[in-house]
C-alpha cells in the first residue's frame, strides 16, 4: 500500500512539474497588461503612468517592439522604470538588449527611472564590474532619462512630486529583513511636500508601511517578480529575500491613504521560471478628484 502511494505520488510530483514547464515557456513569451486607479485631491490634472520593473534583459519581440507597441496603444503620459532593467550579474549580455528599449521609450515620453538592486550592484561592486556602472549612468543621461536616486523632481502642472529612492545592499539582504528606523527615509530623501501628491518609486516593496508613514501617496514597487509561482488563494510562493508566501507579491495595496502599485515585472533572473505568472506591463490611471468619495 505504501509502495503503492508513493509511486502515486511520484506521478503527481512528474505532472505537476511537466506542468510547471510548459506553463513558464508560455508565460515567457507574453504579457499582461494590469490597469488601475488612483484618485487624489492634491492632483492639479489626471495623468497616465507605465509602469515597468524587472526587465532583467527579456525581450518580448525583437528589440522589445512587442512591448513598445503596448506602450504606445495605452499612450501613457510618462514611463516609470522602477529598477532592474538589467542584471547585475550579467550587465553586459543584459543591458545591450534593454538600452534599445529605454532609448526609443525615451524618445517619446518623459521616463522616470530609480535604480533596483541589480543596478546598484554595479555600484556597490563597481571594480568587479570594470567600472560598467558608468556605462549605465551615462547612457541613461545621454537617452534623457531623469535617473532619480534619492533624488526628486517636480511635476508641476500635475501637481507632483516624483522621488526615486535607492536603498544600500543590506535592504535586501535574503530571509532576515534589515528593520528601517522610523527617521531613515528622511535622511535619504527628506521630507515629503504636503502641497503635492508625492510619488515614490521604491524598488523594494517589503518597506511599504516605512514608505506610508513617510507620506507617500503613491508607491511604485517590483523586485518580487511575483513570487515566481503563482498559486490560486495563496498568491506568490517566495520573494528574492527567500520569503515564502510574501505579503506584498503583486497589485495594488493600501494603508489608510497610501497606496502602492506594485509590479511583478516583465521577467526574472537566475532561474528562468514564472509559472501562472506572466509578465506584467502596469498602467495606472492618476485622477484629479473633484470632491465625490471614493
Amino acid at each position: 500500500m505504501l509502495i503503492k502511494i508513493l509511486e502515486i505520488l511520484i506521478v503527481l510530483i512528474i505532472v505537476c512539474a511537466v506542468i510547471g514547464i510548459c506553463n513558464s515557456i508560455y508565460n515567457s513569451k507574453r504579457f499582461v497588461i494590469r490597469k488601475y486607479n488612483v484618485k487624489s485631491s492634491k492632483l492639479k490634472k489626471s495623468l497616465r503612468i507605465c509602469h515597468l520593473s524587472d526587465i532583467h534583459g527579456w525581450q518580448y519581440g525583437d528589440d522589445n517592439k512587442n512591448l513598445i507597441k503596448a506602450i504606445d496603444e495605452l499612450n501613457p503620459d510618462i514611463i516609470v522604470f522602477s529598477g532592474d532593467i538589467l542584471t547585475g550579474s550579467s550587465p553586459r549580455k543584459t543591458w545591450p538588449l534593454e538600452k534599445g528599449l529605454v532609448r526609443e521609450l525615451a524618445s517619446r515620453y518623459p521616463v522616470y527611472a530609480a535604480n533596483g538592486n541589480h543596478e546598484s550592484e554595479l555600484n556597490w561592486y563597481y571594480e568587479g564590474f570594470g567600472q560598467f556602472y558608468d556605462t549605465y549612468i551615462n547612457d541613461m543621461s545621454s537617452f534623457g532619462v531623469n535617473l532619480l536616486n534619492n533624488d526628486k523632481m517636480f511635476l508641476d502642472e500635475y501637481g507632483i512630486r516624483i522621488t526615486g529612492l535607492e536603498l544600500p545592499h543590506e535592504y535586501f539582504r535574503k530571509v532576515i529583513i534589515r528593520r528601517m528606523k522610523d527617521d531613515y527615509l528622511d535622511s535619504m530623501i527628506g521630507k515629503p511636500d504636503e502641497d503635492r501628491f508625492n510619488l515614490l518609486i521604491a524598488h523594494n516593496p517589503q518597506y511599504f508601511p516605512k514608505y506610508a508613514k513617510w507620506g507617500a501617496d503613491l508607491v511604485l514597487s517590483g523586485h518580487i517578480h511575483g513570487g515566481i509561482i503563482k498559486l490560486p488563494l495563496l498568491g506568490g510562493v517566495i520573494s528574492p529575500a527567500l520569503i515564502l508566501f510574501p505579503k506584498y507579491d503583486g497589485g495594488l495595496f493600501k494603508i489608510g491613504g497610501h497606496t502602492m502599485v506594485l509590479s511583478r515585472g516583465l521577467w526574472t533572473h537566475t532561474i528562468p521560471i514564472r509559472v501562472f505568472n506572466p509578465g506584467e506591463l502596469v498602467v495606472i490611471d492618476l485622477e484629479a478628484d473633484n470632491g465625490e468619495a471614493q
